[in-house]
């Protein structure tokens, strides 16, 4: 019997979905959903939107647009495990496991705390303002939704690789720690997922108020359409394909044949008019059967609230006897176990490691780096065209340690001080 590959995606309850949305994120999940080799989970983030928001009917009205969004856009919740965030009592529990192992250096360097640290520090302020805990944490979060399902790929924008990574050291270290609990995720980076612009050309995006809400009435998706901002060729003027917001949102829609003609039609020098008489019939073809649904979803809370608990059954289901699992590895058990697999426990804090891992980056090169058991990084590499050679380095590190460290001192970054690199190494050697 074949195990199917388990793939997990949730969307954040901050805002109201639109074009870019689901150019982006909903119509490659409802597509990828049917496939039959994959275990689809889909989740309503609504604990990661308290984060950007501090408005409770916008989350909550942001969780039933949201919903109503994907299954009138195709997805089956019968065929997926498909559920809210906050309905799964399990995912903060893990969190808080998954923090009590993580380091503080590893969380330091997540983008989102740094973007806020630097924003800080060039308005001269303290670089600590305005940021939240939950800022802060925010990537722990993220890693409880993903290991809690011991998903193995998640699909994600280049910017949320980071989280990924991140997700899979906190996996890393408690399994070490505690035995091996958890799948240790792949990001899945969907390269050809266009990313739209908005009314103004710049992204799409509801933090510059220029989206196009991707259910409005059809006299309002006109209206907006007609307000996309253009540059002032007359009809007749050959104009540009590129950087053309209109060519842009047509393309996401349109097939290989129709944006053809549509560029044919630019060179010829068709009038922005016409762009946008044609640009709103070929986005309206493809909403308006899923607006219709999408309004009576709407109309009935009630059902998308069933469909919600129905999901959260199902997701419980697993992460009820997984966090058992988890919570005995870790100690919270009965007392009536206490007798019961000390000496296996003991091994296995004693088997807490530092662990080196090797991976391969997009230009083709092979890099290692090394990590303590809780996650904070020592050292990382350079790339290397053959994998035997990053291998051959980080046996020499294992088994010669600092004398190692200082033959290579060309092939390695320390992220830390030589001493605590050193000791760091002097581990592996303890444990030979």
């Amino acid at each position: 019997m074949t195990t199917k590959k388990r793939v997990l995606t949730g969307i954040t309850t901050s805002g109201t979905p639109h074009l870019g949305n689901y150019v982006g994120a909903v119509r490659p999940t409802v597509r990828a959903s049917k496939l039959a080799d994959v275990d689809s989970y889909y989740f309503l983030a609504d604990y990661h939107a308290l984060i950007k928001t501090g408005d409770p009917l916008r989350v909550q009205r942001s969780t039933q647009e949201i919903a109503a969004t994907w299954i009138a856009c195709g997805l089956d919740p019968e065929q997926v495990t498909f559920y809210r965030q906050s309905d799964i009592p399990e995912i903060p529990e893990l969190t808080w496991f998954l923090t009590c192992i993580t380091g503080k250096g590893l969380l330091n360097r997540a983008h989102a705390y740094k973007a806020a640290v630097d924003k800080n520090t060039a308005a001269g302020e303290d670089t600590d303002t305005g940021v939240t805990a939950g800022l802060f944490m925010y990537p722990v979060l993220m890693a409880a939704d993903i290991l809690m399902f011991n998903a193995h790929e998640v699909p994600v924008g280049r910017d949320q690789i980071q989280h990924i990574e991140m997700a899979r050291d906190m996996a890393s270290s408690f399994n070490h720690l505690y035995g091996e609990h958890f799948t240790l995720p792949e990001a899945l980076v969907e390269e050809h997922v266009a990313t739209l612009p908005g009314l103004d050309g710049r992204k799409m995006s509801k933090s510059y108020d220029n989206t196009i809400p991707l259910f409005v009435p059809e006299s309002q998706l006109r209206k907006l359409i007609m307000g996309i901002v253009t540059d002032s060729r007359a009809p007749g003027e050959t104009k540009d394909t590129e950087g053309s917001a209109l060519f842009q949102l047509y393309q996401a829609f349109a097939s290989a044949e129709e944006t053809a003609a549509l560029a044919q039609a630019y060179a010829e020098g068709i009038g922005w008019g016409e762009v946008k008489d044609k640009l709103f019939a070929r986005l309206n073809q493809e909403i308006a059967p899923m607006r219709e649904r999408y309004d009576e979803l709407m109309k009935r809370p009630a059902d998308i609230e069933d469909i919600l608990l129905a999901g959260a059954r199902k997701a419980r289901a697993i992460s009820g006897p997984f966090t058992q699992r988890v919570r005995h590895a870790v100690g919270i058990r009965a007392l009536s176990d206490l007798s019961v697999g000390q000496d296996s426990d003991k091994k296995k804090t004693r088997s807490a490691m530092p662990t080196f891992k090797q991976y391969r980056e997009k230009d083709g090169l092979f890099y290692f780096k090394l990590t303590t058991a809780s996650g904070d990084l020592v050292l990382h590499s350079t790339g290397f065209s053959d994998p035997k050679e990053a291998a051959g380095h980080i046996r020499d590190l294992k088994t010669l340690g600092s004398t190692a460290l200082a033959a290579m001192s060309e092939k390695v970054t320390l992220d830390t001080s030589e001493e605590n690199v050193s000791a760091t190494l002097a581990i592996f050697s303890e444990e030979e």
